[in-house]
C-alpha cells in the first residue's frame, strides 16, 4: 500500500502560496496552447485567432467549472450565500459544470467567428480537454480530494490528512484514462484530421471520458450530502447525457468532411 502524505502546498512566500493543484491545473492551459498551435499551424489557420480561442477556454472552463460544483453539488448552501461563488480558491470545480462551459464558450467563438465551424472548433478542444483532465486529476491527487472507497489492494492508498484507512486511489484511475483517451484522440488527428466526420472527435471523447467518469463513480465516495442512499450519484447522472450525446455524433450518418480552408 502506498501512505500517501504530500502537502498540497509547494512553498509560501509571504501571503501568497503556491500550491500542486493551481500548478497543474495552470500547467493544463499552457500545454493545452502548445497543441492548439501545433493544430492551428498544421491548418494554416490565424494565430490571432488561437489567441482569442484560448481565451474563450479559459474563461468557459473557470467559470463552468465553478458554477456546476455551486449549482450541482450543494445549490441551497450557494443561493443563500451567492457571495461565495466567487471565492474561487477555496476550491470546488466540477467537470461537468466544465464542460458546459466549454461548449457554450466555443459557439460564442464560432458566432464571432463565423468562418469557424462549431463542430471543427470542438473536435479539435477536445483534444486538449482530455489533456487538461490529466493534470487537474493530479492536482485532486495532491490535495487528497475525491478519494475512493475502502480497498485492500497492493496499490491502495492511505491518505494521511484524511484517515488511516486504505483506498481506491480514483483520482489516479481517472488521471490515466483522461492520459490514455488524450493520446487515442491526437495520433487520430494528426493520422486524419482532414478525413474525419465533423463531431467525430468530440464523439468519442464524450463516450470515453464520461463513459468511464460513470463506471469510476463506483469506486469513489460520495462528494456531496445528498448522494448518500442514491443509486446513481451526481457525476454518474451528469455523466449520462455526455455519454448519449457522444454516441449519437458517432453514429450519425453525415458523409461530410471538414473542409481545411
Amino acid at each position: 500500500m502506498i501512505y500517501w502524505n504530500v502537502s498540497p502546498d509547494i512553498f509560501t512566500i509571504g501571503p501568497f502560496t503556491i500550491r500542486w493543484y493551481g500548478l497543474l491545473f495552470a500547467l493544463s492551459f499552457i500545454v493545452g496552447y502548445q497543441i492548439m498551435h501545433v493544430v492551428f499551424k498544421k491548418e494554416s489557420k490565424p494565430e490571432n485567432d488561437m489567441n482569442d480561442l484560448i481565451w474563450y477556454m479559459i474563461l468557459g472552463t473557470v467559470f463552468g467549472a465553478r458554477l456546476g460544483h455551486c449549482f450541482f453539488y450543494n445549490p441551497s448552501y450557494y443561493l443563500a450565500n451567492p457571495l461565495e461563488i466567487l471565492q474561487v480558491w477555496k476550491g470546488g470545480l466540477a467537470s461537468h459544470g466544465a464542460a458546459i462551459g466549454i461548449l457554450l464558450a466555443l459557439y460564442l467563438f464560432t458566432k464571432k467567428k463565423k468562418e469557424y465551424n462549431y463542430l471543427w472548433v470542438v473536435d479539435r478542444i477536445v483534444i486538449t480537454v482530455a489533456l487538461s483532465g490529466f493534470f487537474i486529476r493530479m492536482g485532486n491527487l495532491f490535495n487528497s480530494e475525491i478519494i475512493g472507497k475502502p480497498a485492500e489492494l497492493p496499490w491502495s492508498f492511505v491518505f494521511a490528512s484524511v484517515d488511516n484507512v486504505p483506498r481506491h486511489p480514483a483520482q489516479l484511475y481517472e488521471a490515466i484514462a483522461y492520459l490514455v483517451v488524450f493520446v487515442i484522440l491526437f495520433l487520430i488527428y494528426l493520422r486524419a484530421f482532414a478525413k474525419l466526420k465533423p463531431g467525430f472527435l468530440l464523439g468519442m471523447f464524450l463516450v470515453f471520458v464520461f463513459g468511464f467518469r460513470f463506471f469510476v463513480e463506483f469506486l469513489k465516495e460520495d462528494q456531496t450530502y445528498f448522494e448518500q442512499g442514491m443509486t446513481l450519484n451526481m457525476g454518474q447522472l451528469l455523466s449520462i447525457p455526455f455519454v448519449l450525446l457522444g454516441v449519437y455524433l458517432l453514429l450519425r450518418k453525415d458523409k461530410k468532411v471538414i473542409k481545411i480552408q
